[in-house]
């Protein structure tokens, strides 16, 4: 079988396919939830890193702009804008 990931042992990687496989449908659901809650945190994390001077509300806009774009990331920026009068 050929390896999915070049800095995991191929043994290694055999025994943790084997488990998802094994796993429940709700325990592979935990650990894909689990996944994803990690991976916004790290990128929330290094957006707040290299802009430490944006306040909370503009960090959040720069996560929208690198997640889904600028257009949306304005259009929220209006909203709120919009929302605050």
């Amino acid at each position: 079988m050929l390896t999915q990931s070049r800095d995991t042992h191929p043994e290694a990687e055999r025994v943790q396919i084997e488990l998802l496989r094994k796993a429940t449908p709700e325990r592979r659901l935990e650990l894909g939830l689990s996944l994803s809650q990690t991976a916004l945190r790290i990128a929330r994390q290094a957006i707040a890193k290299a802009n430490p001077l944006a306040s909370e509300e503009e960090q959040k806009l720069l996560f929208v702009e690198v997640t889904y774009g600028k257009d949306l990331a304005d259009r929220v920026k209006a909203y709120l804008i919009e929302r605050q009068r």
